[in-house]
């Protein structure tokens, strides 16, 4: 399973945020693609026509676990993804920025 940590992932990295709609409204990174893991296969073309041609799709869940998944169906596709160990928990504990949808600071479920 291809993973990258949180401290490794630079501004501008894409990243796709799987959790549900209640996780992301309390808090996501700013300027990540939702598409939850439940509407994952519906909404693909969405992550197609935003992600970058020739760039790395960063995953991202609460604690890593649907994200993994998502990384590993995204692989079979021959896409460079890979999965943000830790997930959002990490990402908040280190000191990432958590926003909600008006760009007020939020936080994780």
């Amino acid at each position: 399973m291809p993973t990258v940590q949180v401290a490794d992932l630079k501004d501008g990295d894409f990243l796709l945020d799987v959790r549900e709609d209640d996780e992301w409204k309390a808090g996501h990174a700013e300027g990540a693609l939702h598409l939850p893991v439940s509407e994952f296969v519906a909404r693909y073309g969405e992550l197609t026509e935003a992600a970058p041609q020739d760039g790395r799709i960063h995953v991202i869940c609460r604690s890593g676990g649907r994200s993994a998944q998502v990384t590993m169906y995204l692989a079979q596709q021959g896409i460079d993804a890979v999965n943000v160990h830790g997930g959002m928990q990490v990402w908040e504990s280190a000191g990432r920025p958590v926003v909600t949808d008006d760009g007020q600071p939020g936080h994780v479920l």
